[in-house]
């Protein structure tokens, strides 16, 4: 059981923050409780950030789990340093039942309690964010900002949101109720009956490599609030960000009276292959995972004991029709394109465009010349390195930059990668996005556009109308998946055409953006992740589906 006295002391801390979760995800406004600014947590918390981020290096994170048999480490950043840090190694036979010990408390302690219990978790984290930002940044190449806001409150944000989905679910059933059915000049029919939330088991959370805890975040405080025990077993590129986590998640739970082995680290050595290994064990019932379409359609064919969530690849597009902004969608396409060099599971890939052009506030725009200006745009917003650098980061592993220079060959270039030198990182590798021009009037079954390039590529399709780029749109999400469509159209009937295809396909849609919001970014609490209803993801960040059946309701009647 949790100490007496540090349960009032949560709930008096955090449940006001709990209730606006809750009626942030009821009212869909914007609502968030973690500074997006660097300088919101004190004069000195830059440079105390990284201090502390510098001091993990070299060091051993030892977690105090038990079946500890070895050590493991080798992370090298993308930027260049390696970061040698040291993690343990797990002997499941050990570790998996010292989980599961702890669970019968955690369980009695109730939605609120585990909601609470949550919170503090990510408010401790939210104390850390410089920290975890260098962290984040040295092993998915993002750059600084982005590490610090997608990896920092934008991260922690989806995990209140699922705390909050999580404490909703399990309180729509009441604990107690008595039942009394009359009997006319019988005495009543009477029984007392209670409801408890159960968690299903240990939840297995896999990690990925460019957004270790905005994509780890959501299925770990979701399995957790639900009283699931939660094993969190990292990217082997992407270990430290998602280390300290655990650290803290078990340094609370611990004072809260918990049994710290609710939440623990599965770190493997090169080539293990754990994750396989782990997922199709009887004592995981939950997997959360972000990745690959190939594993995670072995994860959904394989792990049958378990509830799986899965987020894969797909291919996201945008439709060209028509825009009374030109250069606003032109500097907003832009910007989407290079954010991060393409290395997000929203970002756009194709653009399909109708051959004989766009109507525009500038005039008629000829497919070629939407195709140059776009590229211009591009070439505009990274021509000076410096920002180039804030904006691209680093690409994160080699198989980017293998399918980014293979790009090129694919069809006729309109906008050609370049090669940046980062001053601070010169070991990083950065380049600049490649657009390819591709046309769907060729036919070829395995035409580029029809799968996901994930980096820094996009394809220029050309097509001969609106409605031949609505088909292509419906094949390519119900075939591949999609996780962001984006179109711009100035027609009443052409947006209810493009509306209608992602309402049928389950696509989240965006639509004549042309400000400061981008087709690629999501805010925690009012948008949706992926819907669940397509190839990409079997699973919605966040929505009762992605934590209603991570609990079950056991009742227990008693003669009254």
């Amino acid at each position: 059981m949790a100490a007496e006295s540090t349960v009032p002391q949560l709930s008096a801390q955090h449940r006001p923050t709990l209730d606006q979760a809750l009626s942030a995800i009821r009212s869909r406004a914007y609502w968030s409780p973690h500074p997006e600014h660097p300088k919101a947590y004190g004069e000195t918390a830059p440079a105390d950030g990284l201090a502390a981020f510098e001091a993990l290096r070299g060091t051993r994170l030892d977690l105090g789990q038990p079946g500890t048999d070895g050590w493991v480490g080798g992370e090298v950043s993308p930027y260049g340093p390696e970061l040698g840090v040291e993690y343990p190694h797990a002997d499941p036979d050990v570790l998996l039942p010292a989980m599961r010990a702890g669970m019968g408390a955690w369980r009695d302690a109730g939605p609120e309690t585990r909601a609470l219990v949550c919170i503090e978790i990510l408010s401790r984290i939210s104390a850390r964010t410089h920290e975890f930002a260098h962290a984040v940044m040295h092993t998915s190449g993002q750059a600084f900002m982005m590490a610090f806001q997608a990896g920092g409150p934008h991260a922690q944000d989806r995990g209140l949101e699922a705390v909050a989905y999580a404490y909703e679910e399990q309180t729509r059933v009441p604990g107690r109720a008595d039942w009394s059915k009359p009997q006319g000049k019988r005495d009543p029919l009477e029984i007392g009956k209670s409801f408890t939330a159960v968690p299903r088991g240990i939840a297995l959370v896999i990690g990925c490599n460019t957004f270790p805890t905005w994509n780890g975040y959501p299925g770990l405080f979701a399995s957790l609030a639900t009283g699931n025990a939660v094993l969190v077993k990292p990217h082997p590129r992407a270990v430290l960000p998602l280390a300290l986590t655990v650290r803290v998640a078990r340094e609370v739970l611990a004072e809260a009276g918990f049994d710290p082995n609710l939440v623990a680290l599965a770190v493997e050595r090169p080539g293990e292959g754990i994750a396989k290994t782990l997922a199709v064990r009887p004592e995981i019932k939950l997997i959360d995972y972000t990745g690959s379409t190939e594993f995670g359609d072995w994860l959904e064919a394989n792990a049958r004991q378990a509830q799986v969530y899965t987020e894969k690849a797909g291919v996201n597009t945008v439709v060209l029709d028509s825009t009374d902004d030109y250069k606003g969608m032109l500097s907003n396409l832009a910007f989407s394109l290079s954010l991060y060099s393409g290395q997000m599971c929203t970002t756009p890939q194709n653009l399909l465009i109708p051959r004989d052009g766009i109507a525009t506030d500038a005039g008629h725009k000829t497919y070629d010349e939407v195709v140059a200006d776009l590229a211009d745009s591009v070439g505009g917003l990274l021509g000076d390195d410096a920002r180039a650098n804030a904006l691209l980061g680093a690409l994160v592993n080699p198989d980017v930059r293998t399918r980014l220079e293979a790009a090129a060959s694919l069809g006729e270039v309109a906008l050609a990668s370049r090669k940046i030198v980062n001053p601070e990182f010169p070991d990083a590798v950065v380049r600049t996005p490649v657009m390819v021009k591709l046309d769907a009037a060729k036919p070829d079954p395995d035409a580029a556009y029809l799968s996901e390039c994930f980096g820094p590529v996009s394809f220029a399709v050309a097509v001969d109308s609106t409605a031949d780029a609505l088909d292509l749109l419906r094949r390519t999400v119900r075939e591949k998946g999609a996780m962001t469509v984006g179109a711009y159209t100035t027609s009443a009937d052409t947006e209810r055409a493009i509306e209608e295809v992602c309402l049928e396909e389950s696509a989240q849609l965006s639509l004549n953006l042309t400000g400061g919001v981008y087709v690629n970014q999501t805010a925690a609490f009012s948008d949706f992740h992926g819907s669940g209803g397509n190839p990409a993801a079997n699973a919605a960040l966040c929505d009762g589906a992605f934590v209603a059946n991570r609990f079950r309701v056991v009742e227990v009647r008693r003669q009254a």
